[in-house]
C-alpha cells in the first residue's frame, strides 16, 4: 500500500488540483443524475423515445463516460438503441439530439444544408476549430471561405503533392524497416499526414517550429470531445491554451509574408497575396488562421486513422490483401526503378480504391454528422423541433443490413455494384461535403501501394479494444506492425 505523509498528500494535491476538482464534481453529479435517472422514464410524446433526465445535463455524463472507456464514443449510441430502437432521443450539454439512422433521413438533412439545418457541433469541438471556420460559419460566409479554401485540393495542386508525398513515405518506410524495429502504425500516420499537410500550407518543414505546431495542434486535437471548463490540467484548458499559441505562431507568419521579410510558393502565400482583393475575395486574418487549424485537424486525424484502421483490416483479411498487393506489383512493376508515383497510377489502382472505400465505411472516422434543424420539420415521417440538433448516424448507415449485405465482413468487392445515394457518409454529402476529400484518397492509395507492394509485415498486437478520450476512433494498441522487405516487389 502506498503510504503519503501529510506533506505528500498536500503536494499532491497541489500538482493535480484540476484534476481532483473535476473528479469531485462528476462524482456528486453523477450521483445525483443516476437518482434523477432510475425515477425518470422514457419520453416519446414526440414519437422518439429516448430519455431527456434532467435539465442541461441530460446523459451528458454518459456520453462522455463511453468516449472516457475503450469501447468508444459510439458505445453511447450503440446502447441507447438497444434500449429505444434505431430512433431516439437524448440531451448532452442542454442540446436534445436526435440520431437519424436511415438514407433516406441522410438525404433530407445534407441535401438541405442551410436552408433547414446548419452545421452544429459539440462546444469543445466549436472552440478547438475556431468561430471563422469554415466548419462554423454561416451560409453566406461559407460559400466564400469554401471556394478561396478550395485550391490545395485542386487536381493541379493534388498533382504535385502526390510525388512529395510519395518521396516522404518512401524515405520513412524505408528507415523503419532497416531499423528492424515495431512501430505504432497510428502514430506514423500521425506523423507522416501532419507533416505533409503543414508543408502544403505554409511551408513549415523544419524543428522547433513544426515541432511546437505538431504539439499545439494535438492539445487542440484531444480537447475536442471534452467537458468544456477551462479548469488548468484537463483536455480542454490545454486545447484552448494551444490554439491561443497557434493564434500566435500563425499570425506571425502572416505578418513576415505580408512584409515581404518571408515568402514560400504555398496556400497561405496565396491567400497573403490576396490583400488588394476585394472582401468577397479574400480571408481576413482570423479567417486564415482559424480555417488553418481546420484544415490541418480534419485532414490529419481522419486520414492517419482511416490508415491505421486499413492496415489492421488487410491483416485480419490476408486474400484480399494478397489480391490487393498484386495489383499493386503490377503498378510497380511498370514504372522506372525510383519513380514516383503520379496521379495518373492512382487512376489504375481500382482495387486499391475499392480498399479505401471499404476501410472508410467499416472505420468510421466520422461517426455521425451534426447538424441542428433550423425550423420544425419531418425526417422520414418522424417529427423534428426547430433548435433541435439532428446527427446523421453514419455509423448506422454503413451497418445496416439492409444497406450493405453483410456490413461486418471486409469486403472490397462490394464496391463493385454502385451504392445508394446517401449511403456512403465519410466525407459527408450535399453542400458541405468535405473539402478534402481527393487529398484524404490520394494520401491512402499512395500509403496502400507503398506498404503492400513494398513490404510484408506482423501485426504485434492484436487488441481490439479503442482508445479512450478520442473523438475518432482508433485502436488502443496504435496498431503495432514490424515490416519486413518484400522481395517479389521487383
Amino acid at each position: 500500500m502506498l503510504n503519503l505523509s501529510k506533506e505528500g498528500l498536500t503536494l499532491l494535491v497541489q500538482n493535480h488540483y484540476g484534476i481532483v476538482i473535476v473528479a469531485m464534481l462528476s462524482i456528486g453529479i453523477a450521483s445525483l443524475l443516476w437518482k434523477v435517472w432510475e425515477s425518470t422514464v422514457s419520453t416519446d410524446e414526440d414519437g422518439i423515445p429516448g430519455q431527456l433526465g434532467l435539465p442541461f445535463f441530460g446523459e451528458t455524463f454518459s456520453f462522455f463516460s463511453a468516449s472516457y472507456s475503450t469501447k468508444g464514443c459510439y458505445d453511447f449510441v450503440r446502447q441507447r438503441r438497444k434500449r429505444y430502437g434505431k430512433w431516439f432521443k437524448t440531451r448532452i450539454l442542454g442540446k436534445t439530439h436526435v440520431f437519424v439512422p436511415s438514407i433516406e433521413g441522410a438525404k433530407t438533412i445534407l441535401a438541405n444544408d442551410f436552408v433547414h439545418f446548419n452545421k452544429s457541433y459539440v462546444k469543445s469541438m466549436a472552440d478547438a476549430t475556431g468561430e471563422m471556420s469554415v466548419f462554423s460559419v454561416p451560409h453566406k460566409i461559407h460559400t466564400r471561405i469554401r471556394r478561396l479554401l478550395s485550391d490545395p485540393f485542386s487536381m493541379s495542386s493534388l498533382s504535385k503533392f502526390v510525388g512529395k508525398f510519395d518521396k516522404m513515405l518512401c524515405e520513412r518506410l524505408d528507415k523503419l524497416e532497416k531499423s528492424g524495429e515495431s512501430f505504432r502504425v497510428i502514430d506514423f500516420s500521425l506523423k507522416i499526414t501532419f507533416d505533409a499537410i503543414v508543408n502544403m500550407l505554409m511551408s513549415v518543414t523544419e524543428n522547433p517550429l513544426l515541432e511546437q505546431i505538431e504539439k499545439d495542434c494535438t492539445d487542440v486535437s484531444n480537447s475536442m470531445l471534452s467537458i468544456p471548463l477551462m479548469i488548468p490540467g484537463t483536455r480542454y484548458y490545454k486545447g484552448m491554451k494551444g490554439r491561443v499559441k497557434l493564434n500566435e505562431i500563425f499570425g506571425n507568419m502572416i505578418v513576415r509574408r505580408r512584409s515581404g521579410e518571408e515568402y514560400f510558393d504555398d496556400f497561405l502565400q496565396s491567400m497573403v497575396e490576396r490583400d488588394s482583393y476585394s472582401a468577397d475575395e479574400k480571408l481576413d486574418d482570423q479567417e486564415m488562421i482559424d480555417n488553418l487549424i481546420t484544415l490541418i485537424l480534419a485532414g490529419q486525424t481522419t486520414t492517419a486513422s482511416a490508415m491505421m484502421w486499413c492496415v489492421k483490416f488487410l491483416d485480419d483479411n490476408k486474400e484480399l490483401l494478397d489480391r490487393l498487393r498484386e495489383e499493386q506489383l503490377s503498378i510497380a512493376r511498370n514504372k522506372p526503378e525510383g519513380a514516383s508515383l503520379t496521379l495518373e497510377d492512382l487512376n489504375d489502382m481500382s482495387y486499391g480504391f475499392k480498399v479505401v472505400k471499404e476501410t472508410l465505411r467499416m472505420a468510421n472516422v466520422l461517426i455521425w454528422l451534426p447538424r441542428v434543424a433550423m425550423n420544425d420539420c419531418i425526417i422520414d415521417g418522424v417529427e423534428i423541433k426547430k433548435g433541435w440538433l439532428v446527427n446523421v448516424d453514419a455509423t448506422c448507415v454503413h451497418y445496416d443490413p439492409d444497406v450493405y449485405k453483410d456490413p461486418r465482413r471486409f469486403n472490397p468487392s462490394r464496391f463493385d455494384e454502385i451504392q445508394k445515394p446517401y449511403s456512403f457518409l465519410p466525407f459527408g454529402a450535399g453542400p458541405r461535403t468535405c473539402l478534402g476529400i481527393n487529398m484524404a484518397k490520394v494520401l491512402m492509395l499512395v500509403f496502400v501501394h507503398r506498404l503492400t507492394s513494398g513490404y510484408k509485415w506482423k501485426l504485434d498486437d492484436p487488441d481490439s479494444s479503442l482508445e479512450r478520450k478520442e473523438h475518432i476512433p482508433r485502436l488502443r494498441s496504435g496498431c503495432p506492425i514490424t515490416l519486413k522487405l518484400l522481395n517479389m516487389a521487383k
